[in-house]
């Protein structure tokens, strides 16, 4: 029933990546799909095609290039991500499923006389954001260079955002599903109130001899066996010349004649002032507003009276004369520093009411002379001159970035370069690790992880005052398993535990075995004559289990996948040795008596039901047309992007 909910979250990108294509998801992911919508005309041979779709077919560098892009993509948001992760991870046979029904879509759509006027696909096309000029409208110009820097015709555009709205039309009305009956419902329903008990007992790698040293040829076996295990992620070296405010230091430096323009400018700051400290009530009507007056008049502070009256007071604090009649109107600051101190002055008219004030303090602000202003006038226009000098400095720098090298600008500039060991992209330097990862050049390293071998030098701001790198990528390392002499000590560590977990897991499918056949869990532990840690209970609902799966204990997992008065094997993390699980009761639920539990099934089946609908629907629509899949060009892609590293037992 739910197979294609369970698909989708089965993996990290695989769900992503499927659901995507529900809505058109903008002129780039449109354009990314013209291989896989458009399949290949010519293929070189057989081998090359991984999959023949009706009259079309997907060659298998049209399928890396659609992974590698979708890859770049989850890579913006997870910048350690690499290709054998996200294989890993579900998202190679997403990529492949999508480029797969993308195609077979295109050509049911056109089979059944579907078609898209033009109007609709302009209308796409203009929509889809960074098209718009400065007008808000839809710029050709820029449609024009988006085309030429991914490589492709209008016509190609209108063709895949043609499918796109097709494959849009086609879903629509299965997705929309969301009706679930009750007596669908009231089975799963009941399956949320199911209990098990049973018991768990556990084996550790450590209650067996650890055994003889490994020789140099098992520990060289072992690491090659496992050697995924000790992959280190893509690093990447990085060299870059800091400009920051010492660059420009001499240049910013405010002259005699600059301070004084500055302190002429700003002559109403420096002079001498009435200051009032003010306390101010917007009153919505005259009515309330002098019967405020009149209670703060007779005493209450002003305060008290507003928020007795469910208003908010506003106080504004050594305000000048200008400063208040810009905030209110000239009338009602005559009318405040008319007064003095302690003086309550309105009702006055306001632009939203009547104001009700109270000059709670009034000081007179002494002159200040242009001696004592320059300290914090050259403080702030050498701050200022500093932005923009640096501002002025980068865009120079980004007007030569495509004509001259990074080598060319920093020798003109005179600059220092600095280059990081090879890092990851959180700025970890494996090869010392004592070393924490210095946050000053994060942003530089985030740069560096988005570019690509061979791109242009770039600009990286650093800082609110300007301060910017210049940015080069140096060299990839790319990811790859450590050194067998860097981590000896640890692989032999790992080869003990694996052998003793070996060792363990002969002892422990003994104990399954023999409970299996009626022994007492308790007696075949027993009989294993080790000292192993006590027996302990296991029990749950199954709705703690559908409720979240990653919060829920694998032990407690397997009892849910178990027939009563069963036992099964569970290896342990980290070759810690192996669990026993015997389920010993199983106590059915029944939800029919319990309206909300229904009610709630049938909400939560409902919101993925049109999916499972549009699943089905996909693979009619495969069928329909006719698919086949090379699988051994697949398997050969597949195990190419992952490095080539097969899943081999690891044992030693």
């Amino acid at each position: 029933m739910l197979s294609f909910f369970r698909r989708m979250i089965a993996h990290r990108f695989g769900g992503a990546i499927a659901l995507g294509f529900v809505a058109l998801l903008g002129l780039a992911f449109v354009l990314g799909d013209r291989a896989g919508l458009s399949g290949s005309a010519n293929p070189v041979a057989k081998g090359d095609i991984v999959a023949t779709v009706g009259k079309k077919t997907i060659s298998v560098s049209e399928l890396q290039t659609a992974v590698q892009r979708d890859m770049d993509g989850y890579r913006q948001q997870n910048p350690t991500l690499d290709m054998a992760q996200f294989v890993a991870g579900g998202g190679f046979d997403a990529t492949l499923e999508r480029l797969i029904d993308s195609t077979a879509y295109r050509q049911y759509a056109q089979a059944q006389g579907m078609v898209v006027g033009k109007p609709a696909v302009d209308a796409v096309i203009a929509a889809q954001p960074g098209l718009s000029g400065l007008d808000g409208k839809f710029s050709q110009e820029k449609y024009e260079g988006v085309l030429r820097q991914i490589g492709m015709t209008d016509a190609d555009v209108r063709l895949q955002t043609t499918d796109q709205i097709l494959v849009k039309q086609l879903w629509q009305s299965p997705l929309k599903a969301n009706q679930v009956p009750l007596q669908l419902a009231l089975p799963y329903a009941s399956l949320l109130l199911e209990k098990r008990a049973g018991t768990i007992g556990f084996i550790p790698s450590q209650a067996v001899p650890a055994g003889a040293v490994p020789t140099d040829a098992e520990l060289n076996t072992y690491y090659t066996r496992n050697a995924s295990r000790y992959r280190v992620p893509e690093r990447r070296v990085v060299r870059y010349a800091l400009v920051n405010a010492a660059a420009v230091a001499a240049a910013a430096t405010p002259t005699a004649a600059e301070i004084a323009a500055a302190y002429q400018a700003q002559s109403g700051k420096y002079a001498a002032a009435d200051l009032r400290t003010i306390v101010q009530v917007v009153v919505a009507d005259q009515t309330a507003a002098n019967a405020l007056a009149a209670k703060v008049r007779a005493g209450t502070p002003i305060a008290q009276a507003a928020k007795a009256a469910g208003l908010e007071p506003v106080t504004l604090t050594d305000t000048t004369k200008a400063d208040y009649a810009a905030q209110t109107s000239p009338a009602i600051a005559n009318a405040a520093f008319g007064s003095k101190a302690g003086d309550v002055a309105g009702p006055l008219r306001a632009p939203l009411g009547f104001i009700v004030l109270k000059v709670e303090s009034q000081r007179v602000r002494a002159a200040t002379t242009l001696a004592a202003a320059t300290p914090e006038l050259t403080k702030t226009l050498a701050t200022q001159k500093t932005a923009k000098l640096l501002t002025d400095k980068r865009n120079a720098f980004e007007d030569t970035l495509s004509k001259t090298s990074f080598d060319g600008i920093v020798a003109q500039q005179k600059l220092a370069v600095q280059t990081t060991p090879a890092l990851l992209a959180s700025g970890q330097d494996i090869a010392n690790p004592t070393a924490k990862p210095d946050p000053a050049i994060a942003p530089i390293l985030t740069a560096a992880f988005a570019s690509h071998s061979g791109d242009s030098p770039q600009t990286v701001p650093l800082g609110q005052d300007g301060s910017f790198a210049l940015v080069t990528l140096d060299k990839i390392v790319p990811a790859a398993p450590r050194p067998l002499a860097q981590i000896r000590d640890l692989v032999i560590r790992d080869f003990e535990l694996a052998r003793a977990q070996k060792a363990v897991r002969q002892i422990a499918a003994g104990v399954v075995a023999a409970a299996n056949k009626g022994m007492p869990l308790a007696q075949a532990f027993a009989a294993t004559k080790l000292k192993l840690p006590p027996l302990r209970p296991i029990a749950g609902p199954r709705a703690q289990l559908l409720a979240d799966p990653r919060a829920v204990s694998a032990p407690l997992q397997m009892l849910f996948a178990m027939p009563a008065k069963t036992t099964k094997l569970l290896e342990a993390p980290n070759n810690a040795g192996y669990l026993i699980v015997h389920l010993d009761t199983i106590t059915p639920g029944d939800a029919s008596a319990n309206p909300k539990v229904i009610a709630g099934t049938q909400s939560d089946i409902g919101s993925v039901i049109g999916r499972e609908y549009v699943a089905q629907f996909g693979k009619a629509v495969q069928n329909a047309v006719g698919t086949k899949r090379n699988a051994l060009a697949i398997a050969k892609l597949k195990a190419q992007l992952m490095g080539g590293v097969s899943a081999d037992d690891q044992q030693p």
